[in-house]
């Protein structure tokens, strides 16, 4: 990511930086923990819509530890991760070391123009200081006819399980993050859900970043949602 002044209701990118930094070791854990295993279905999905396979090659921005990248890899394409956190991307490497991972900019991509056959994201656009530079950045080095895939949070609108929500990300996931060490990032993870663009607004951002055909999916009663759309051309 890019360091700057960050949009309305972010931290600055060197603090989420070190944030990411400091809760390395324990966030594939955490992960599980408050997902009940299911992130790793959602990220399964989120490969099946980039559509990659043998002979393709994909970018997966704000990687992490890797999951996303990993299943992308398991569809038998080519695949780089990037991130700005390098503890974040020790770890990736070491839990796939034929992957080839990278420390990059999410607002400034250091590859060409129509470089890759998907970009995707998993859990990690809501993080990027400008929205829309990082959505147009992953468009950017999107082949034509390739796909963008936004794997994110989305808050739910209807009772009983935006009851439900708000009770688990607002109370039991900072209690969480309290157990593990680092209240702090795990309280700021329910404010970053809830500055996060909606499931319209996203696809609309999405489009206005040059995709074509946006949709997407709801899924985990509207907890989750997959977007993807396509790079206009051939």
């Amino acid at each position: 990511m890019t360091v700057g002044t960050p949009a309305s209701g972010t931290l600055p990118d060197t603090q989420v930086k070190a944030m990411f930094d400091r809760i390395a070791r324990v966030y594939d854990r955490m992960n599980s923990l408050m997902t009940a295993g299911m992130h790793h279905r959602w990220r399964e999905r989120s490969a099946d819509l980039a559509r990659v396979g043998p002979g393709s090659n994909a970018l997966d921005v704000a990687t992490g530890t890797g999951d996303l990248a990993i299943e992308l890899a398991r569809r038998g394409a080519e695949v780089t991760g990037s991130d700005f956190a390098p503890a974040m991307l020790e770890i990736a490497r070491r839990k796939a070391p034929g992957l080839a991972f990278e420390e990059g900019d999410a607002l400034n991509l250091a590859h060409p123009d129509n470089s890759f056959d998907a970009a995707t994201v998993g859990f990690g656009a809501r993080n990027f200081a400008d929205l829309d530079r990082g959505l147009a950045e992953m468009t950017r080095v999107t082949r034509p006819g390739g796909r963008v895939v936004v794997l994110e949070i989305t808050t739910p609108q209807k009772p009983p399980l935006s009851w439900f929500f708000r009770a688990w990300f607002d109370h039991a996931v900072p209690a969480l993050g309290r157990l593990v060490g680092d209240p702090d990032a795990y309280s700021y993870l329910p404010r970053s859900v809830r500055r996060f663009p909606g499931p319209e607004e996203l696809a609309g951002r999405m489009a206005a970043s040059g995709l074509a055909d946006v949709h997407w999916i709801l899924t985990a009663g509207g907890i989750i949602a997959i977007h993807a759309g396509t790079k206009p051309g051939s």
